[in-house]
């Protein structure tokens, strides 16, 4: 059917997406709301009248328009300053530029790297910043040039990018994509607090307010790049999957991608929260025999044996190091372990642990110093190495892992220990120093 618009022009329906795309291809670029004013509302009217006889798609052109169009306000955790408590600020994200996807966010998890980035100064912050890198929700707009997810799906923002183009993506050797790892990748390297151009979507009392890891997900809003953004199903429960965004991915995949666990191995993970929980999963999962928790907090042994611990030790019960105990206990040394705590101490200690000729070490918590050991630990057979998420690519691997928690293969419900809402995060993050969460 045609109309005639007020300017007599005619239009077919088919030339409406078109229309549309290119109205908010040109928005994206409109520098403030004058102009932005200026630029749609004549586009608007002109849409008008070829859309009125059809309510639905003018009630989605609607949406669709007032939500690209107009900043959000909301609340969000914001960090002021370094080791000082959050404040529950009402902020202003922008909307998603190219390449962009603004999120609502339902859920999201807090992490000891949360916690480190909060107390103690690094080049991964700079405040007032908003934290936050473990969640899932909702798309609500997206930037030109998006493809991968459309408003509505259900997704999970991930700090790990997988463009899926470059020469790391390509290769099965790798999950860090050149846009984390090149020195031109702003968001990651050389700015890690902004979005790859270096520049921020959040403002607060007029200022710029920094992101992190480009997901900021103490928000109920944020804006991600696509690059970083993984479509999942939408019948998974929101609640509880935005704990596969880091640390349950981190901690299953590096036993049985990392580790590569085989059946009838022995095995052993130094720290039971949730990263060392899930590795033990992953042990449990790829058919060890012996999976042995290490852990200075004994309490910690029941829940463990849950996810395929099959005995605990406490080091401080033994006086000599433990690696000296568990090879005395496993006959030579255990087939593989992972050190989930990022500690020189004990990573040297899981190394040391393993048999020589073929035992693998796998770092897995996160740690900024030199770590070392006796070269002949290496030279007689043994690897060390670590990974990062556990070496899934995050976009590919990420709706996967949701898959496997819907066929009861992984458990995650099982991981959640409090729910609590934004304002009271300062509480939760106490749980967290007191080892509760």
């Amino acid at each position: 059917m045609e109309e005639l618009n007020k300017r007599g022009r005619v239009f077919n329906e088919s030339d409406i997406p078109a229309m549309t795309k290119r109205v908010y291809a040109r928005l994206q670029h409109a520098l403030d709301v004058k102009e932005l004013r200026s630029l749609f509302l004549p586009m608007l009217n002109e849409l008008q009248s070829v859309e009125e006889h059809d309510p639905a798609k003018n009630e989605m052109r609607q949406q669709y328009c007032s939500n690209i169009v107009k900043p959000i306000l909301c609340r969000a955790a914001v960090a002021w300053e370094v080791d000082k408590p959050f404040v529950i600020e009402t902020i202003e994200v922008a909307p998603p530029k190219a390449n962009e996807v603004r999120i609502k966010i339902t859920h999201s998890s807090i992490c000891r790297t949360d916690l480190g980035a909060l107390t103690k100064p690094s080049i991964w912050t700079k405040f007032p910043i908003v934290l936050g890198h473990e969640a899932a929700g909702v798309v609500e707009s997206i930037g030109e040039g998006v493809t991968t997810v459309k408003p509505g799906d259900h997704v999970i923002p991930v700090f790990l990018p997988q463009c899926k183009e470059c020469y790391a993506c390509k290769k099965n050797k790798t999950n860090l994509c050149d846009a984390y790892t090149k020195p031109e990748a702003k968001a990651a390297q050389n700015i890690p607090y902004t979005m790859r151009d270096g520049t921020t979507r959040f403002t607060c009392k007029g200022q710029p307010v920094y992101q992190f890891f480009a997901t900021s997900t103490f928000s109920e809003y944020s804006v991600v790049p696509e690059i970083q953004v993984a479509k999942i199903n939408p019948e998974a429960p929101l609640d509880k999957v935005c704990l596969i965004g880091c640390g349950i991915g981190t901690g299953y995949g590096s036993a049985v991608n990392t580790a590569r666990v085989e059946k009838g191995s022995t095995c052993a993970v130094w720290g039971l929260g949730a990263v060392g929980l899930a590795a033990v999963m992953g042990c449990r999962n790829a058919g060890a025999s012996r999976i042995i928790g290490i852990d200075t907090n004994p309490d910690k042994f029941p829940l463990a044996k849950k996810f395929g611990m099959t005995e605990g030790m406490n080091p401080n019960d033994y006086d000599k190091p433990i690696q000296e105990v568990l090879i005395d206990l496993t006959d030579g040394g255990l087939d593989h372990t992972l050190e989930c705590i990022g500690n020189n101490n004990t990573m040297r200690a899981a190394l040391e642990s393993t048999r020589k000729g073929w035992g693998i070490s796998v770092a897995v918590g996160v740690y900024w110093h030199d770590i070392s050991t006796h070269a002949f630990q290496l030279l007689s057979g043994r690897t060390w190495t670590g990974a990062l998420y556990g070496d899934w690519k995050s976009r590919d691997d990420v709706p996967k892992l949701v898959e496997s928690y819907m066929k009861k293969e992984i458990l995650v419900d099982e991981f959640i220990t409090h729910r609590m809402t934004l304002d009271k995060i300062n509480e939760a993050f106490d749980l967290l120093k007191a080892g509760e969460w």
